[in-house]
């Protein structure tokens, strides 16, 4: 069991760093930064699911399903702003979103 849980850590922590190393290293395209949000939730709701089997506790899966609702709709909202900028704009480029500012 215990080997599980590491070979489980070691899944979500390459997720969590590759999200990070997305953010960080790429800042021009918004559509990446996105992504390596949600990549970084996920390996968050695997970590939570992983210790909820393994302590034997459902609270850590019903945390991920809330977290895995709340980040379906930041995608969908985030996407929908990007959709609406890209037709006024014509383009989503991060720098030129400072003209945003209302």
């Amino acid at each position: 069991m215990i080997i599980n849980l590491i070979n489980y850590l070691a899944v979500n922590t390459l997720l969590f760093t590759i999200g990070v190393i997305g953010l960080v290293l790429n800042r021009k395209n918004i559509l990446i930064v996105l992504m390596s949000i949600e990549l970084i939730l996920l390996s968050i709701n695997m970590n939570f699911i992983v210790f909820s089997i393994f302590i034997d506790d459902l609270f850590g899966q019903m945390f991920a399903l809330f977290v895995l609702s709340i980040a379906a709709a930041e995608s969908a909202i985030g996407l929908a702003i990007l959709v609406s900028y890209y037709r006024v704009r014509g383009t989503v480029a991060v720098e030129k979103i400072q003209t945003m500012r209302g």
